[in-house]
Protein backbone atom coordinates (compact mmCIF):
# COMPACT_ATOMS: atom_id res chain seq x y z
CA UNK A 1 0.00 0.00 0.00
CA UNK A 2 1.14 3.47 -0.78
CA UNK A 3 0.17 6.78 0.78
CA UNK A 4 0.88 8.73 -2.40
CA UNK A 5 -1.82 11.17 -3.38
CA UNK A 6 -3.57 10.68 -6.68
CA UNK A 7 -4.82 13.36 -9.04
CA UNK A 8 -8.37 12.13 -8.60
CA UNK A 9 -10.70 14.53 -6.88
CA UNK A 10 -12.66 12.92 -4.07
CA UNK A 11 -16.42 12.83 -4.41
CA UNK A 12 -18.33 15.19 -2.23
CA UNK A 13 -20.25 13.02 0.18
CA UNK A 14 -21.82 15.84 2.13
CA UNK A 15 -23.83 18.46 0.26
CA UNK A 16 -23.05 22.08 1.05
CA UNK A 17 -24.90 23.59 3.98
CA UNK A 18 -27.95 25.59 3.05
CA UNK A 19 -30.23 27.62 5.26
CA UNK A 20 -33.36 29.67 4.75
CA UNK A 21 -34.89 31.93 7.40
CA UNK A 22 -38.60 32.64 7.34
CA UNK A 23 -40.66 35.33 9.02
CA UNK A 24 -44.36 34.92 9.64
CA UNK A 25 -46.87 37.49 10.83
CA UNK A 26 -50.58 36.81 11.14
CA UNK A 27 -52.60 37.98 8.12
CA UNK A 28 -49.70 37.75 5.68
CA UNK A 29 -47.81 35.02 3.89
CA UNK A 30 -44.51 33.83 5.35
CA UNK A 31 -41.50 35.63 3.88
CA UNK A 32 -37.97 34.50 3.12
CA UNK A 33 -35.86 36.94 5.15
CA UNK A 34 -32.44 35.31 4.70
CA UNK A 35 -30.89 32.50 2.72
CA UNK A 36 -27.45 31.20 1.92
CA UNK A 37 -25.02 28.35 1.45
CA UNK A 38 -21.79 27.39 3.16
CA UNK A 39 -20.47 30.05 5.55
CA UNK A 40 -23.54 32.22 5.06
CA UNK A 41 -25.81 29.29 5.99
CA UNK A 42 -23.65 28.65 9.06
CA UNK A 43 -24.00 32.32 10.07
CA UNK A 44 -27.80 32.26 9.59
CA UNK A 45 -27.98 29.19 11.85
CA UNK A 46 -25.61 30.74 14.40
CA UNK A 47 -27.68 33.95 14.61
CA UNK A 48 -30.90 31.95 14.88
CA UNK A 49 -29.48 29.91 17.76
CA UNK A 50 -28.24 33.06 19.53
CA UNK A 51 -31.79 34.45 19.40
CA UNK A 52 -33.51 31.24 20.47
CA UNK A 53 -35.11 30.66 17.09
CA UNK A 54 -36.33 27.10 16.57
CA UNK A 55 -34.46 25.29 13.79
CA UNK A 56 -36.23 22.82 11.53
CA UNK A 57 -34.38 20.66 9.04
CA UNK A 58 -36.00 19.68 5.74
CA UNK A 59 -33.54 19.39 2.87
CA UNK A 60 -36.13 19.31 0.10
CA UNK A 61 -38.03 22.31 1.46
CA UNK A 62 -34.81 24.30 1.80
CA UNK A 63 -34.00 23.58 -1.86
CA UNK A 64 -37.38 25.01 -2.88
CA UNK A 65 -37.30 27.98 -0.51
CA UNK A 66 -33.76 28.91 -1.52
CA UNK A 67 -35.07 29.69 -5.03
CA UNK A 68 -37.21 32.51 -3.60
CA UNK A 69 -35.81 36.03 -3.43
CA UNK A 70 -35.07 37.50 0.01
CA UNK A 71 -37.95 39.66 1.31
CA UNK A 72 -40.42 37.83 -0.94
CA UNK A 73 -43.53 35.97 0.18
CA UNK A 74 -43.44 32.24 -0.24
CA UNK A 75 -45.58 31.06 -3.18
CA UNK A 76 -48.95 29.49 -2.47
CA UNK A 77 -47.77 26.08 -3.66
CA UNK A 78 -45.46 25.94 -0.60
CA UNK A 79 -48.07 27.05 1.96
CA UNK A 80 -48.85 23.53 3.14
CA UNK A 81 -45.19 22.52 3.60
CA UNK A 82 -44.39 25.74 5.45
CA UNK A 83 -47.55 25.38 7.56
CA UNK A 84 -46.16 22.07 8.85
CA UNK A 85 -42.96 23.86 9.89
CA UNK A 86 -44.84 26.75 11.51
CA UNK A 87 -47.11 24.34 13.37
CA UNK A 88 -44.06 22.53 14.73
CA UNK A 89 -42.47 25.82 15.83
CA UNK A 90 -45.69 27.15 17.41
CA UNK A 91 -46.17 23.92 19.36
CA UNK A 92 -42.61 24.00 20.67
CA UNK A 93 -43.00 27.62 21.70
CA UNK A 94 -46.48 27.08 23.18
CA UNK A 95 -47.89 29.68 20.83
CA UNK A 96 -50.34 27.48 18.97
CA UNK A 97 -53.19 28.42 21.33
CA UNK A 98 -52.17 32.10 21.26
CA UNK A 99 -52.25 32.16 17.44
CA UNK A 100 -55.64 30.43 17.34
CA UNK A 101 -57.01 32.95 19.85
CA UNK A 102 -55.79 35.92 17.79
CA UNK A 103 -57.33 34.60 14.58
CA UNK A 104 -60.65 33.90 16.36
CA UNK A 105 -60.97 37.57 17.42
CA UNK A 106 -61.23 38.80 13.82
Amino acid sequence: MSDKKTDQKPEKLIPPNKAVALKYEIDSAPKVVAKGEGHIADKIIEIAEEHGVVLYQDTELVKLLSKIDVNSDIPSNLYQAVAVVLSFVFQLNGKDKEIIGKSDKK
